[in-house]
């Protein structure tokens, strides 16, 4: 028999990048990528609110190497269910696991963590609602230097599921500046994935007051 591959990843040997970082590295590659989680609502808000344990990108599943090839400085493992494999040993774990950690090889550190998201002709797809869909034009939007990040309301649509502090947080400080469309996106899509979500209530709340007189 082989030996096992897997291993446990330690999670206090993140050392991760920023932004400004990532974004650089990938400038010749022709990937809908952008960052995601908590990094991209501080990106929306113009400001670094909170600290961040880690950077998470992502990319269409099938256009991963394009993003392992620009970054030949680090070595990538698939993470899920509290084990990683080896990229080039994952098997199976590719495909059914979406989290795919990059490490420095000489300092052992995690720098980056890359989604890999279903896509179909040009379309994001929502990897827990296949009939969520969006132009990667409307999904990505970029900071003033030119960062690409998730626009709020389709991270958010992820983070509610988890709904930690620092998530409610997230939530609270991007609902005064989400735009009307913005927020009937997210009541709506939210509604269909979870809904008994109490954001719901919380954003038909703002939309009732706007329609007051």
């Amino acid at each position: 028999m082989p030996a096992s591959v897997e291993f446990a990843p330690d999670l206090d040997a993140w050392d991760a990048w920023r932004p400004e970082e990532i974004a650089r590295l990938p400038a010749g590659v022709k990937v809908p990528w952008y960052v995601a989680g908590g990094w991209a609502i501080d990106l929306f808000l113009g400001h670094q609110r909170r600290e961040h344990d880690d950077l998470e990108i992502a990319a269409p599943h099938d256009r991963f190497g394009e993003i392992a090839a620009a970054l030949p400085e680090l070595d990538f493992f698939v993470v899920g269910d509290g084990l990683a494999w080896p990229l080039d040993r994952a098997g199976d774990a590719f495909k059914t696991q979406h989290q795919t950690w990059g490490r420095d090889p000489e300092s052992g550190k995690w720098r980056l963590d890359v989604f890999r998201e279903p896509s179909e002709g040009g379309e994001w797809i929502c990897r827990r609602d296949a009939s969520i869909r969006l132009p990667y034009d409307r999904l990505i939007a970029h900071t003033a230097d030119g960062i690409p990040y998730g626009r709020p309301e389709v991270i958010l649509l992820f983070k509610a599921k988890a709904a930690r502090p620092k998530d409610e947080d997230d939530f609270a400080a991007v609902l005064p500046r989400l735009d009307a469309p913005a927020r009937q996106w997210l009541r709506v899509k939210l509604a269909r994935i979870q809904p008994e979500h109490h954001w719901i209530a919380m954003l038909n709340n703002v939309a009732a007051g706007e329609d007051r007189p």
